[in-house]
Parts: structure tokens; C-alpha cells; sequence
């Protein structure tokens, strides 16, 4: 066990190895299995393999600087998607209790008490006054 785990060490050595993009290529990947086991389909079937393909040039890539810039760009692409589905479901759970709405001069999601009617905000970012409705 200990040779292998020193060959595997040797093997890794200088290579990019896993990130955000791996993981995420593994979970399309489970999510296209998951479909092809329904669908039996042979275009799914394909994209599972070059998924695989895909997930062992990065891991075992030795041109690090490129799949840190691939990494960067799906980031960028994931992180505004990740903070939107995680501000819709706090906002989901806090429906009871909470309202939000955006400031009109910063657009910064301020969380508001659930109490009826009109009030007067004070936005806590830009120090912005305005009046907010809350129906129910």
C-alpha cells in the first residue's frame, strides 16, 4: 500500500490536480448518467465519455497556469449563479418573518422585518433614505 501511495505521489507531482470546475464536471457527469439510465441514448453516452476524458487531461495536466485561467472564467460564471439560487431560497425560508428588497441608489438586498404597510429605509451601504411598501 505504501508503494502505491508513493507512485501516486510521484505520478501527481507537478501536476494541476482537482478544483471548483472538476467538481462540477463530475456532478454533470453524474446528471447525464443519471438521465442516460432513462433515456439510453448513444449522443449522452458520448458526452459521458469526453466528460471523463475532460475530467483526467485537467487533473493530470501539467500546464497549470491554463486550467487555473479555465478555472477563473467558470467562477466567473458560477459564483453571480450560486449567490442568486442561495438568495432565493433564504429568501424562500424566511418568507414568514422577512422581506427583501433592493436599495434603488446601491441595488444592495437589504432584509427587511415583515411588518405591513409603508416605512421609511435607511439603506446601511450608501446611508440612502426611501420608502418601501410591504403588502403581506
Amino acid at each position: 500500500m505504501g508503494n502505491f501511495r508513493n507512485w501516486l505521489a510521484r505520478l501527481m507531482y507537478g501536476r494541476y490536480g482537482v478544483d471548483q470546475l472538476y467538481f462540477a464536471l463530475i456532478a454533470a457527469y453524474l446528471l447525464l448518467l443519471i438521465v442516460n439510465s432513462f433515456v439510453r441514448s448513444t449522443i449522452i453516452n458520448l458526452l459521458l465519455w469526453v466528460l471523463v476524458i475532460w475530467m483526467f487531461y485537467r487533473v493530470l495536466s501539467k500546464d497549470i497556469y491554463k486550467r487555473r485561467m479555465e478555472n477563473e472564467k467558470f467562477l466567473q460564471i458560477w459564483n453571480p449563479v450560486k449567490a442568486n439560487a442561495s438568495m432565493t431560497f433564504r429568501r424562500i425560508k424566511e418568507i414568514k418573518t422577512h422581506r427583501y428588497r433592493k436599495c434603488p441608489n446601491c441595488h444592495t438586498m437589504l432584509r427587511l422585518p415583515r411588518k405591513t404597510g409603508k416605512h421609511t429605509v435607511k439603506c446601511p451601504c450608501c446611508s440612502n433614505k426611501f420608502k418601501v411598501q410591504v403588502w403581506f
